[in-house]
């Protein structure tokens, strides 16, 4: 494998600047109104978001000048601690709870959210397992078996805070990675009826998931209660039209949308940009799939080509199901948009993401 060094993927780190720079920019505007009601300062939720962005952005040109094969010595040191941070954030004083799930530890307003971290720490050692045994991802109970038992343990400990959205992403994710290794369609249909019946146990399991569902089917059946959010937040795309309302000229975050700086700020963004803003956005986050691919078909080992189609998968799945989330074609499953959405930990974790992926762009060959 060659040692040499080239230049980081340009465009890459462009589509990712032009993608938080939006962010910051739609965080302000989506929450500028909750924020001066709540905590009497129209910047409270912005300037932590750019703290977070600078801290990130310090990072991920820390992590593009690491070699991407440490993550691969320190796999499991990794997963380790994640697994810890997951049995601490359900320990009651130490975990902190909000909007009925205890998934954060920190102080104050200043926290993280181990599950975030649970899924690059995931990427990092399923690519080692698989670049060490993808001849035996073929076989079900000498290679898919035992990637997948880690993997479902993993969201089980999710699933105890509960966070159904991260542990979703993590799971799709560690899928993709497994099915690119080789597995056997044939292993995943089977597998996958499995998943759906679980699935839909978990659902069945929460009188919450069914009234998602249900207001996914038809949110006007209750449209101040389950059905509310995702009504108001079609209410927010279609008035945006072609050219949007102009920014910062939103109605819906007028405390009609319930904190629309998070899961849902992509129908504050097409309620202010319209159709053509939110079609850039997407248009974003297709150069961004786009140049992934070709780092992870360019990168000079195998552990390079899984860590990059793990993480650009880990991105995409997020996207597809907040957009999807947002526009009424799914059901609610509180998923941020990464780079848009506020919050630390999810917007850490993806700027340490694209740090790893450039590091693979400069050995990659194109």
């Amino acid at each position: 494998m060659s040692t040499k060094r080239s230049t980081p993927d340009f465009i890459l780190i462009i589509t990712t600047f032009l993608l938080l720079a939006i962010g910051l920019i739609m965080v302000y505007s989506a929450s500028a109104v909750w924020a001066d009601y709540k905590f009497d300062d129209t910047l409270f939720f912005a300037k932590r978001q750019l703290l977070f962005a600078g801290l990130g952005v310090v990072a991920m040109f820390f992590i593009m000048n690491i070699d991407y094969w440490t993550w691969r010595t320190w796999a499991k040191v990794i997963l380790i601690v994640c697994f810890i941070l997951l049995v601490l954030v359900l320990i009651p004083g130490v975990g902190m709870v909000r909007n009925g799930s205890r998934s954060w530890i920190g102080v104050g307003a200043f926290s993280i959210q181990p599950s975030e971290f649970m899924k690059i720490a995931m990427i990092f050692f399923l690519s080692k397992y698989l670049s060490e045994n993808q001849k035996t991802i073929i076989s079900f109970k000498k290679g898919l078996v035992p990637s997948l038992s880690l993997v479902f343990l993993a969201f089980g400990m999710i699933m105890l805070q509960p966070d159904l959205g991260t542990g979703t992403v993590m799971v799709g994710t560690c899928v993709v990675m497994i099915f690119v290794a080789g597995a056997k369609i044939s292993h995943f249909v089977g597998l996958g009826l499995l998943g759906l019946a679980g699935f839909v146990g978990l659902i069945l399991s929460a009188p919450y998931r069914m009234d998602r569902i249900t207001s996914f089917l038809d949110p006007w059946q209750d449209p101040l209660g389950t059905g509310f959010q995702i009504i108001q937040s079609l209410y927010a795309i279609g008035p945006g039209g072609l050219f949007g309302l102009g920014l910062g000229q939103s109605r819906q975050k007028y405390f009609y949308l319930p904190e629309p700086q998070t899961d849902f700020i992509f129908a504050i963004l097409a309620e202010e940009l319209g159709f053509i803003g939110g079609s850039f956005v997407v248009i974003l986050f297709a150069i961004l799939l786009w140049r992934g691919i070709r780092i992870a078909l360019g990168a000079p080992d195998l552990y390079g080509s899984f860590l990059a189609v793990g993480i650009i998968s880990m991105i995409a799945i997020q996207v597809f199901i907040n957009i999807g989330v947002v526009t009424g074609l799914m059901p609610v499953t509180g998923i941020t948009l990464p780079f848009l959405s506020y919050g630390g930990s999810s917007l850490t974790l993806m700027l340490l993401a694209v740090g790893v992926l450039l590091n693979i762009s400069r050995y990659a060959r194109y």
